[in-house]
Order: structure tokens, then C-alpha cells, then sequence
């Protein structure tokens, strides 16, 4: 394993151009999918996330057997599905997951079927849906530059009307907001997120950028504000620290950087200073303190 000071000195390298740029990539990603992600977890949407990774898949493969951007045509292929779930879930008859599950997963099937066309088909399968970070190219750093920072900036311009929704809908409709247009909003907003990492983590382990780090924050902190802020900066440090190991172990990147993260998800759940598991623990203990010592108190006549 090397050391860390070796790590730096790699990025450093000019030979080794690709591995910066990896890194930047892969903290780009995780910053925008924790901001975003923490609005999907606020409101128990683990599942569109999800659903969302499969349904950009249709638009790379038409990119990549086109030779085009990646990103472009997943984001159009992602968007226009959500476009279709939002219209129709309209229908009462059946649930939204119902219309999710259908819609999503068949533009994943579409997907498979449309890259089988291109040549070296298991190659190009296994690089969409387990990331290929060393060979982003230049373009699509700036891309991802650029569309993230749009990203943040919707975001932030619609972060009151989006914790309306989450927290009562319906008091959020009765107060006069488009719940069905700020849906749709934060559905685009996943789909361009999830477009914008696929390339550094694949298509199967993206939602964990999404989602996990959001939840580690979660975990650790009561107010919004900074579980907002928490979220991207326990992603990126989870990018950073899961490339340092992918490097150092010869792992795959995308999956070292998922298995981090999970990592600090799960010492989180056990060491949170209010909601983790040894607190919780401990304070079960002190309730029943009291109870204990009435009990031994009692003569065992009375």
C-alpha cells in the first residue's frame, strides 16, 4: 500500500494526468449528489433515485453507440422518463411507485438492448454500469463543471419551496406551490445529478453517492442547514479517501468509493452524538434506572 505522501506526489505527476482529474471528477460528483441527495432523503425518495440511475442508461447507450457526449444523452433520456412518470401518475388508479417501476425499468431493458448493438458489447456494458473514471474525457470534466454548478444554483433558488414539500404537502399545495411542478423540479434535478456522476461510479453504485453520504448527515445532525452541509463534504471526503485506497490496493474505484462511504454511514449510525446507537443505548439504561432501583426497593413480603 503506498503512502499518502506518494499518493500526492502521483497526482503531481504530469505522466499521470488522468488521476487528477479523476479525483476532481469523482468530488464534483459527490458534492452535487450529497446537496441533492439530501432533499431525496428528507422526503423517502431512495427509490426514484434508484429508479433514475436505470432510466438515464437508454440515453448513454445511444450516446456512446453515436459516439456522442455521455452526459447529454442520458440527461435527455432521463428527463424525458421522469417527464412521463410525472404525467402519467396523474392517474390516480395507480401509485406512483407502481408507474416508477414500469416506466424506468423498461428504459433500462432499452438501454441493454441498444448497446448489445455496439461492437465490443460486454465491454462497453461493464464500463456504463461500473464507471470508467481513468478514461473521462476533457470535455466532459467541464460539462460536469458547469452543469453541477447550475445544479447547486437551482437548488439553492428553490431549497425553501422543496423543504415545503417535503415537510406536509398538502399544506404546501393549500399554501399556493406547484407541488406537481416542484416535483417534477426536483426529479429533473436527480436525473441530471445521477448523469453527471454515472461516469465515476457506473450506473449501478451511483445512487449510493446519492444517498448515503445524505444519510450519514442526516444522522449526525438536527438541523437542515447543516446536514446540507455535511452531506457533500462527507461525499467528496469519501471520493477522495476511496480513490487514495483504489490506487494504493489496485481495487475498482467505484466500488472502493461506495464501500467507504458506507463505512462512515455505519460508524455514524453506531457513534452519532444524538441518534447513534450507543447513545441511544445509554440513554435506554437511564430511563430504566429508576424503574430498576423501585423494584429492588420493594420488600419481598410487600
Amino acid at each position: 500500500m503506498i503512502s499518502v505522501g506518494d499518493f500526492i506526489a502521483d497526482l503531481l505527476n504530469p505522466d499521470l494526468a488522468f488521476l487528477p482529474k479523476a479525483v476532481l471528477m469523482a468530488v464534483m460528483s459527490s458534492v452535487v449528489c450529497g446537496v441533492i441527495g439530501c432533499h431525496v432523503v428528507l422526503r423517502g425518495m431512495a427509490f426514484i433515485g434508484d429508479a433514475v440511475a436505470h432510466a438515464v442508461f437508454p440515453g448513454l447507450a445511444v450516446a456512446f453507440v453515436l459516439q456522442g457526449s455521455l452526459v447529454l444523452g442520458g440527461a435527455v433520456a432521463g428527463v424525458a422518463t421522469a417527464v412521463l412518470v410525472a404525467v402519467f401518475s396523474q392517474n390516480r388508479r395507480l401509485r406512483e411507485d407502481t408507474i416508477i417501476g414500469v416506466f424506468f425499468v423498461a428504459a433500462f431493458a432499452l438501454g441493454i438492448v441498444i448497446i448489445s448493438r455496439a461492437p465490443g458489447y460486454a465491454g462497453s456494458l461493464q464500463h456504463f454500469l461500473f464507471g470508467s473514471i481513468t478514461g473521462i474525457p476533457d470535455e466532459d470534466v467541464v460539462i460536469v463543471a458547469v452543469g453541477g454548478t447550475i445544479l447547486l444554483l437551482g437548488v439553492f433558488l428553490l431549497h425553501k419551496e422543496f423543504v415545503a414539500v417535503s415537510l406536509d404537502r398538502e399544506m404546501a399545495r393549500s399554501a399556493g406551490l406547484p407541488v406537481l411542478w416542484l416535483d417534477l423540479a426536483l426529479y429533473v434535478m436527480v436525473t441530471l445529478a445521477i448523469v453527471l456522476s454515472v461516469q465515476t461510479i457506473g450506473n449501478i453504485l451511483v445512487l449510493a453517492l446519492l444517498i448515503t453520504p445524505a444519510a450519514t448527515a442526516r444522522l449526525l445532525t438536527d438541523r437542515l442547514g447543516m446536514m446540507m452541509l455535511l452531506g457533500p463534504v462527507l461525499g467528496a471526503t469519501s471520493a477522495v479517501v476511496g480513490l487514495y485506497l483504489s490506487w494504493s490496493l489496485d481495487l475498482p474505484a467505484g466500488g472502493t468509493i461506495v464501500l467507504v462511504s458506507t463505512a462512515g454511514f455505519l460508524l455514524a449510525w453506531v457513534l452519532a452524538p444524538r441518534h447513534g446507537l450507543l447513545v441511544r443505548k445509554v440513554r435506554g439504561r437511564r430511563a430504566m434506572g429508576p424503574v430498576a432501583v423501585e423494584r429492588v426497593a420493594v420488600p419481598a413480603g410487600g
